[in-house]
Order: structure tokens, then C-alpha cells, then sequence
């Protein structure tokens, strides 16, 4: 299973009850599943359901959801009560007035978005039950066309990340091979600082100058971080090829911050200006990286 975006759009029109109307869906980057509903007045009743049916199908992401009825050329509509939800607000006005707080005008209770909602004219229960129906069915059909414009577009982010972690393992190897060219370059280096310590006066004692030589190969010894680098692309790829495709963008945008830190450490542990450069790429690649992870859900 290819990866899933966080990207996508989605349309979907529907016509019950002598209405017609598009649904949009909108759905960009973000840290987690965020749903913004947009319904017209007297529809807020539809929300519950449909979020929990939204949540179902997305893992991640902002999207904004909305409906919108197209012009009929009906005459004004008319108004009914929403019995349900104004005995629910009595109710909490009845507590807080046993508490001290006065109680809310009546003004004040039906201005509260779904008190009183709009009836085209002519519209009885069953065609409002016939009409909600619709916009339901019609609803989860452009979800799923969302869901397939991100898995769209996260097959075309597999394709970038893997060309990525291709170039990630090309400077890694680039790096172990300008390590294995180091032995010449390492013990002039040493010999060097050798004769720097040996010329101190007192002179260092020989387990000093044991334990300062050992400190230096150590903090030049990059074998380490190129075995970690060789095994967090391995995990990457693992993660773009499984099965499971729904929550890999954490786990990604995770390696991709583990592939910095071996990246810097590699670079200051570097004396040849050689493997700086590859260092030095490495992170831009890495960078790279780390933004495609931020697309994927």
C-alpha cells in the first residue's frame, strides 16, 4: 500500500426533496485531524454524525468540510422550533439561575444557531428525512473521493522519498569510503599532536597520553553514525513499503530528525574537508526530507 497525503480535494453534487447541492472537502497539512464544518442554518443537527463518519476514513489533516445549496428560486423560507435543543438550553438556564446567574431572555435563547431553523415552504418530515438522506449518502461519496485524491497524491510522495533516501544512502556510502581513505591522514594527524603533547612541560605522563590519543580516534571514528544512517533508511523504506499506510507521517517526520542529528554529528566529527561536503549535503537532502514527512499522514 502506497502512503497517504494530507492533500486532497474532493466534490460531489446531490439533488433530493427539490434541492440541489455540492458538497466540497477540503483537506491540507496539519499536526493532527482537525474537521471544520460549513453548513447552512437549520443543517447543524447533520454534523455529529458526519464528523464521526469523517474520522473514520482521515487520520491526520485539516480539512474543511462544506455544503452548499444551489439557487432554487423557492419564495423565503419558513421557521420551526427546535424543541429538542431549546428544552436542553432551558434546562441549563434553569441551573445557573438556582446558582445566582439571572436568567437569559428569550431573545437571547432563539438566536442560538439551531433554536430556529428554516423550512422551505411546502417541506413536511418526510421529505426533510428523505432530503437529510441525501446529503448523508451524497456526503460519503465525496469522502471517499477525498480519500482517493490523497492516496494520489501520497503515491506520488512515496516515489520523492524514495528517490531521497536513494541519494541519503548514496552520501552515506560516499562517507564510509572517505573514512577508509582517513588511516594516512588519521596518523599524521596523531603524530602531530603527539609531538605537541611530548614537548609540554612537565612532559604527560604515558596514561595521559594514552587517554588523550584514544579521546582523539573516538571523536573521529564515524562508523557509528554510518551504521545508524544505513539502518534509519532501512526503517524509512520499511515504513513506505508496509502494509499500513494510515499514521507513517509521525514515524517519518521522527527518522527524519534522527537523520539530522547523525548528519551533524558526522559533520563535526570531520577533519577532511572531503567528507564535510558529504556531510554538508546530507543535511540538505535530509531537509528535503523532513518536508515531504510533513505531507504525509
Amino acid at each position: 500500500m502506497s502512503l497517504i497525503s494530507m492533500t486532497g480535494f474532493a466534490r460531489a453534487e446531490g439533488r433530493a426533496a427539490g434541492k440541489t447541492w455540492i458538497w466540497e472537502l477540503k483537506s491540507v497539512n496539519g499536526r493532527g485531524l482537525e474537521l471544520r464544518f460549513r453548513l447552512p442554518s437549520g443543517y447543524e443537527s447533520l454534523e455529529a454524525e458526519l464528523r464521526a463518519l469523517a474520522q473514520t476514513k482521515l487520520v491526520r489533516g485539516n480539512v474543511t468540510l462544506n455544503l452548499q445549496f444551489a439557487e432554487s428560486g423557492e419564495t423565503g423560507p419558513s421557521y420551526r422550533l427546535n424543541e429538542a435543543l431549546l428544552e436542553q438550553l432551558l434546562e441549563l438556564a434553569s441551573r445557573l439561575e438556582k446558582r445566582g446567574i439571572g436568567a437569559p431572555r428569550l431573545d437571547g435563547l432563539l438566536a442560538v444557531r439551531g433554536v430556529v431553523e428554516p423550512v422551505s415552504a411546502g417541506e413536511d418530515e418526510a421529505a426533510r428525512a428523505e432530503l437529510e438522506a441525501a446529503l448523508k449518502a451524497s456526503f460519503a461519496e465525496a469522502l471517499d473521493r477525498l480519500v482517493a485524491s490523497r492516496a494520489a497524491e501520497g503515491a506520488k510522495l512515496a516515489a520523492v522519498l524514495r528517490g531521497l533516501l536513494d541519494e541519503i544512502a548514496a552520501l552515506t556510502a560516499r562517507a564510509r569510503e572517505a573514512e577508509a581513505m582517513w588511516p594516512e591522514a588519521l596518523r599524521n594527524r596523531l603524530r602531530q599532536q603527539l609531538n605537541e603533547l611530548l614537548a609540554l612541560s612537565p612532559p604527560v605522563s604515558e596514561e595521559r597520553l594514552a587517554q588523550e590519543l584514544a579521546v582523539q580516534v573516538t571523536r573521529q571514528d564515524i562508523r557509528e553514525e554510518v551504521d545508524r544512517l544505513n539502518a534509519h533508511i532501512e526503517t524509512a523504506r520499511g515504513l513506505i513499503e508496509g502494509g499500513d499506510a494510515r499514521g507513517v507521517g509521525r514515524k517519518l517526520d521522527f527518522l527524519a530528525q534522527e537523520f539530522n542529528r547523525e548528519s551533524n554529528t558526522l559533520c563535526s566529527k570531520s577533519f577532511d574537508a572531503g567528507l564535510t561536503a558529504i556531510g554538508l549535503d546530507l543535511k540538505l537532502v535530509v531537509d528535503r526530507l523532513r518536508e515531504q514527512a510533513q505531507n504525509v499522514e
